[in-house]
């Protein structure tokens, strides 16, 4: 057998192992399921779909970014160990899209990782919400679909991204104390008429150093606003076996989630941040946040 020969065998039974692996994925049904073309990664055994925001303009720093610069949408899928299949995602969503998106993701079973942003001066402006999920292929890539069909139907319904929630907040603030501390369980620091409570945790950080609520390792939430229209905003600190049920929470009473990332590095255990924005009456806004704060180990 000549060299030119050996070497095309080669090519051949390396193609047939990535297809076979390829299909033990049913990457058929991927691209169904999602209605999205895809790509086999034969070095990574990954199959990956992606689907470009081109459905609104997005400047950034008044320069008109096409979507192959960053503003693509993508899930990679990969056999898995304990599970059929694993994905990975980042989802490019705007701020009416991604707590909408967000609560179908948790719902079709998939988890929110980070969220934050990738840019200054972007208008509108883009966020990216990073997914990734176990389980089988199909289950997988529903979860996929679900999210971006749910930013298709709001951008549907409004072509331009909200510039707002909606709805007026009360000026100034005036908020009754006793049945937030009441429903929190803490003395709330109070500063014309709005209200603000703290929860501290301990980590070990990098130094070796024991760090916590003053220092930054804390959940906290704020209230202003008057008692039936009132906003919460704050900041959750969850270990990382945490993140997914605080979520949860969150979005089941109707908080929208603004970003989820880090503080700090090599801590331990390892800490995750998330924050928060809320409207609504005070009472109930506070009982959000006393649920999502049962959530963790405090």
């Amino acid at each position: 057998m000549n060299q030119r020969i050996a070497y095309v065998l080669v090519l051949a039974v390396a193609g047939s192992a990535a297809h076979a692996q390829g299909a033990s994925l049913d990457t058929a049904k991927i691209e169904e399921v999602t209605g999205l073309k895809g790509t086999w990664f034969a070095d990574e055994g990954v199959f990956k779909v992606a689907s470009p925001r081109t459905d609104v303009d997005v400047s950034v720093d008044d320069w008109h970014m096409p979507p192959f610069m960053g503003l693509t949408s993508w899930a990679a899928f990969k056999e898995g160990r304990k599970e059929a299949a694993m994905v990975m995602g980042d989802l490019v969503l705007f701020q009416d899209e991604v707590n909408l998106v967000m609560s179908e993701l948790f719902d079709a079973g998939l988890d929110v990782t980070a969220l934050h942003n990738h840019f200054f001066f972007d208008e509108p402006k883009v966020y990216f919400m990073h997914i990734g999920g176990e389980g089988r292929v199909e289950d997988l890539a529903r979860g996929v679909r679900r999210a971006l069909d749910k930013a298709r139907e709001i951008r549907h319904g409004t072509p331009r991204p909200a510039r707002s929630f909606g709805g007026a907040i009360s000026s100034p603030s005036h908020l009754d104390e006793g049945p937030i501390n009441t429903i929190l369980g803490v003395k709330a620091q109070a500063k014309d008429g709005m209200l603000k409570a703290a929860f501290g945790r301990t980590v070990q950080a990098a130094c070796g150093c024991e760090v916590g609520k003053e220092m930054g390792v804390n959940t906290w939430a704020a209230f202003a606003g008057t008692n039936d229209n009132a906003v919460v905003d704050g900041d959750f600190v969850v270990f990382e076996e945490e993140l997914q049920p605080v979520l949860r929470s969150l979005r089941k009473s109707g908080i929208h989630i603004v970003a989820i990332h880090h503080h700090m590095t090599g801590e331990q255990p390892r800490t995750i941040f998330l924050h928060y924005w809320g409207r609504g009456r005070a009472e109930e806004l506070a009982r959000a946040v006393k649920v999502a704060l049962d959530a963790t180990k405090r």
